[in-house]
């Protein structure tokens, strides 16, 4: 009985191992994951560079923006008071600074 309730233990547990999911691209036979290349041929690295490049552009210049806008509106206040509008504006200054700032300090 005991011989039983231990191959049954043993084929619980091997049939209960997940198997370790493929990559979806491709590596080198003991090359550096961070040469992965795309199904395309181009290294992937290279593609997340390309997008986070363009993606900081976009983001500098809605950053240009806001900041322009903020400006203005800071010059046409005669009081010293600042408007909830234009807090929010400084957030979303922060926001977009920040998102910039972490997209370049990955490499």
């Amino acid at each position: 009985m005991k011989p039983l309730l231990l191959i049954l233990l043993l084929l619980g547990a091997m049939f209960a191992q997940v198997p370790s999911p493929k990559a979806p691209f491709s590596t080198a036979p003991g090359g550096d994951p961070s040469d992965a290349k795309l199904p395309n041929g181009k290294l992937q690295r290279d593609e997340i560079a390309k997008a986070d490049y363009k993606k900081n552009e976009e983001d500098a210049a809605a950053l240009l923006k806001l900041a322009e806008e903020l400006k203005t509106d800071l010059d046409k206040d005669t009081a010293f008071v600042v408007s909830v509008k234009d807090m929010k504006r400084t957030e979303d200054i922060e926001k977009l600074a920040r998102n910039i700032r972490g997209r370049l300090k990955r490499y």
